[in-house]
């Protein structure tokens, strides 16, 4: 079966990423390809994106990811060491911040995140939670049972591990800018589903953003900060060891 451009973008990172948002309108591909790109298809580009976009040492993500019956949100730069820094969110409630850097993963949980975590808690085991936890630094071991799914999202080769063997046959569309960057618009179709593409014009083709219309996972995913070091800093301070704890 052909592989669209945006199905090898539904990469896994221990579950299946999907894509939230709206799509603009279709356009109408050029009959005679001029400007960027010029003399090449839509499919053509789309498959030059995905390889630019698949050999990054390292990049930035943005948009939500459907797991376990969840949206969690993502605003992350990780590159190829798994090393990772940046912030998530669950059904858009609260915020907790992550860095991963080795073997350790360092959380740091707002109180509305932890009390939208906490269903089935009681008002009690909830209110020590958010008293022992809430903007305060923790550690674990990326390995741990706890930790290995989040780590998971951090480690690019996983990320980009269906960035392959892509045969796409998007159509052209406009030209435009991702934040500031100039970008032609491409267009997919999976049987009802309904994808755009925007591809950078300038500098390597990298894959910008894409936009998904599915009757199950509608939604926008962004990519920048390719191939610039990710800021996977030890927290300063005090941090809370949840392995000691027991956590």
């Amino acid at each position: 079966m052909r592989r669209t451009a945006l199905a090898a973008l539904c990469f896994a990172a221990a579950a299946s990423v999907s894509l939230t948002g709206c799509l603009p309108g279709e356009e109408k591909a050029d009959s005679e390809p001029k400007g960027p790109f010029a003399g090449q298809t839509g499919g053509e580009i789309a498959d030059q994106a995905v390889k630019a976009t698949s050999n990054a040492s390292s990049l930035r993500m943005k948009g939500d990811i459907k797991d376990d019956g969840s949206r969690v949100g993502l605003d992350m730069a990780l590159d190829r060491k798994g090393e990772c820094a940046g912030t998530m969110s669950a059904n858009g409630q609260g915020r907790a911040d992550l860095v991963k850097t080795g073997d350790t993963l360092y959380m740091k949980y707002d109180e509305k995140f932890l009390r939208a975590q906490s269903d089935g808690a009681s008002k009690e085991e909830t209110d020590g939670v958010v008293a022992m936890l809430a903007g305060k630094w923790t550690k674990m071991s990326a390995t741990g049972s706890d930790a290995k799914d989040i780590a998971s999202f951090c480690d690019l080769d996983t990320v980009l591990a269906d960035f392959q063997d892509v045969n796409s046959d998007a159509t052209r569309g406009r030209t435009t800018t991702v934040d500031g960057t100039p970008a032609i618009v491409l267009h997919e179709k999976d049987g009802k589903d309904t994808y755009t593409l925007y591809v950078a014009t300038e500098g390597k083709p990298y894959l910008l953003k894409v936009v998904s219309k599915s009757a199950e996972d509608p939604g926008t995913v962004t990519f920048g900060d390719f191939d610039t070091p990710v800021p996977a800093e030890k927290p300063a301070g005090k941090v809370m060891d949840l392995n000691e704890m027991g956590g």
